[in-house]
């Protein structure tokens, strides 16, 4: 277990939005390659399964991540107590409660967006995992649930959290219909309120107010940092990772960093797919993550088809992907 990575405060300009299914430990090591400073999080993760379930699965990482989030789910403080303690041993650098996913599995377990209906349970679980370490705690969520049009409700949540000790708020800026929309669709179609977040931080110019949603250029990012302290993508960064080739220069201002190409990200993440496929990892399990490096080139259909058609076969190895990449060299 790691003893923790050391920063005083916490850079949020950029982050990479917790994605079920997506965010795993080979998407943070492959991301990571293209900039230090962006704030990486894990796909939420239950507190029960981390009481009862794999820890080591389930919570470790490589160093190379750092800063690096967890995100949980619950609505239990003790066990969110609990589980924060763990996570803490682990080396995580944050703790984020997630208030903002819709699916129907997440409602079951009463966590996810539809805390949003009980915001002073949701202040007593802040305050749990604020007493359980010294790691700052967020916590992503929406403008509001449903049809709830009224942005007093959606401050008045954010308050309490504020109040509760939540150092960062973040905000998908659009409500979670909890019935009738699936988890994509609760991405797509309720109408952004990009203006709510903004008005939001003008109430609480103290704390830290990262907006999220709908967001799909760097260009983009930089506007909203004129409103708010920080941006956080997720889909678009996932499947056109080298979006980000540029995110030093342009968001944290280090204009001394020189860029990088495709196949020259490729090479750097190929000493890790050794390893991990020394380990028995298969390869399919770290291919899903690097397959839209080449979004938008020249011979890219052919390279994911034959990524997508060769890489789940048990005899893939790290040739597989020196093949794949004489398509697009």
């Amino acid at each position: 277990m790691e003893e923790g990575y050391d920063k005083v405060v916490m850079d949020r300009r950029f982050c990479i939005a917790p994605m079920m299914d997506c965010s795993d430990r080979h998407s943070r090591f492959f991301l990571r390659l293209f900039s230090s400073n962006i704030l990486l999080y894990t796909e939420m993760i239950t507190a029960a399964a981390i009481l009862n379930g794999d820890r080591d699965h389930l919570l470790g990482f490589s160093d190379e991540e750092h800063p690096l989030a967890v995100q949980l789910g619950g609505s239990d403080p003790q066990q969110l107590y609990r589980a924060a303690q763990i996570c803490k041993q682990y080396g995580y650098d944050e703790i984020n409660l997630n208030c903002g996913c819709p699916s129907d599995r997440v409602q079951s377990g009463s966590f996810g967006a539809c805390l949003m209906k009980d915001p002073l349970l949701v202040a007593d679980c802040v305050a749990a995992l604020k007493n359980a370490t010294n790691l700052p705690v967020t916590v992503k969520h929406r403008t509001g649930i449903d049809q709830q049009e009224d942005y007093a409700i959606f401050a008045n949540f954010a308050e309490a959290q504020i109040d509760a000790g939540a150092e960062a708020l973040i905000v998908h800026a659009r409500n979670a219909w909890l019935q009738g929309l699936n988890p994509k669709q609760n991405r797509e179609i309720p109408a952004l309120k990009y203006d709510w977040v903004y008005r939001l931080k003008g109430d609480f110019p103290s704390h830290q107010i990262v907006i999220n949603g709908g967001i799909k250029t760097l260009d983009a990012c930089r506007e909203h940092l004129k409103q708010v302290d920080g941006v956080m993508l997720g889909r678009e960064p996932y499947q056109n990772p080298y979006l980000l080739h540029n995110v030093d220069r342009q968001i944290f201002n280090q204009t001394e960093v020189e860029s990088v190409s495709r196949i020259a990200m490729l090479h750097r993440v190929y000493p890790y797919i050794e390893q991990q496929l020394g380990q028995g990892m298969p390869l399919t399990r770290m291919i899903r993550h690097i397959i839209g490096l080449f979004h938008g080139q020249p011979n890219a259909r052919r390279w994911r088809r034959y990524l997508s058609e060769n890489a789940y076969r048990k005899s893939a190895g790290i040739e597989t992907l020196y093949r794949a990449e004489r398509l697009v060299s």
